[in-house]
């Protein structure tokens, strides 16, 4: 196949296209950061990318929390406008294949599970929970301890901050685009990717990459909260593996499947910390307290699907992938 990869020079879209390579599959790369005229919101210079391509491969995007609620318009308009323009000129030309770089964020809070009313859903934590170091969600209905489990891929969607609610905007452009063009559309959920060629010393990167980059200065990792929230660290290798798999198996055509892509392997953030300090050989993580509103607690999610349906498998485990990754560049 003849792939577009948007986001082609990025952090994942780069390991993207080395993948796509070693399947024997033209990857062709659309990305501000090698043309700066590659911008996915012209749709002029979308229109001619996407001529003669047989499917695309949506990586471009701003992510993370960003700096407060005034990146909102810079968010929308690099993911959801981006997308919108994208779609519109794969309608036209004919190109009917599309996997998007979906995000477990859509979800909110992961899946709980209250010893009197069963699953639960809680809401956003108060900001005077968190201010007392109360960081676990109660049960909304009782109060109780909950117990935090794997959430699936046919859960609500509650997204907490700007760029969770602009990803799952993507997905539901994706899905109208698809219905309405008889395409086939994928959205691989990322878990936290981390890996080689993640991006240094910015508020948009991800947890990871601040611990590396406090360690590169000689300096601990900071924790937010007690250390304690759950994640699923995904290598950005396997992430880039099951975009190949979710471009040459497809989808049925007409909608949207969603897979979370994740590990499997849930670890807290302040093991992640401890795990890299320890790997680069540098100061150990301090535990703050601090927190960041929009932060969720836990979010682990069930990535069966994506193995059974596609029959993808991690292949890079977690301490062999933070040992690279404390060393990478």
């Amino acid at each position: 196949m003849r792939v577009l990869v948007t986001g082609g020079a990025g952090f994942i879209g780069s390991h993207v296209v080395q993948a796509l390579t070693a399947r024997g599959h033209e990857a062709v790369v659309f990305d501000v950061r090698a043309d700066p005229r590659a911008d996915v919101r012209d749709p002029a210079a979308v229109a001619r990318a996407v001529t003669s391509v047989d499917a695309v491969c949506h990586q471009a995007a701003m992510v993370g929390l960003g700096t407060g609620f005034g990146d909102a318009v810079e968010y929308v308009s690099r993911n959801d406008l981006g997308t919108a323009v994208l779609l519109a000129a794969m309608a036209g030309a004919g190109v009917r294949r599309l996997v998007l770089a979906g995000s477990m964020v859509v979800y909110g809070e992961g899946r709980y599970a209250c010893p009197r009313d069963g699953v639960v859903r809680p809401g956003p934590r108060a900001v005077a929970d968190l201010e007392a170091g109360l960081f676990e969600p109660r049960c909304p209905v009782c109060g109780a301890e909950l117990t935090a489990g794997l959430v699936g891929e046919d859960a609500p969607a509650d997204p907490r901050n700007v760029y969770a609610t602009t990803k799952l905007a993507q997905e539901h452009l994706s899905a109208a685009w698809a219905r309405s063009t008889g395409g086939s559309a994928v959205s691989l959920r990322y878990h936290n990717v981390y890996g080689p060629r993640m991006p240094r010393d910015t508020p948009y990167a991800g947890v990871a990459s601040f611990f590396r980059s406090a360690l590169a200065r000689g300096e601990a990792p900071r924790v937010f909260e007690d250390g304690r929230q759950r994640r699923d660290f995904v290598h950005v290798r396997d992430v880039a593996a099951a975009n190949v798999v979710a471009l040459e198996a497809g989808a049925a055509p007409g909608g949207l499947t969603a897979y979370n892509t994740g590990s499997g392997e849930p670890h807290t953030v302040g093991e992640m910390a401890r795990a890299l300090a320890d790997a680069h050989g540098g100061p150990a993580p301090v535990v703050t307290g601090e927190y960041r509103l929009g932060d969720v607690r836990h979010i682990t999610a069930d990535s069966s699907r994506l193995r059974s349906e596609l029959g993808w498998k991690p292949e890079v485990g977690f301490a062999e992938g933070m040992r690279e990754f404390a060393v990478s560049e």
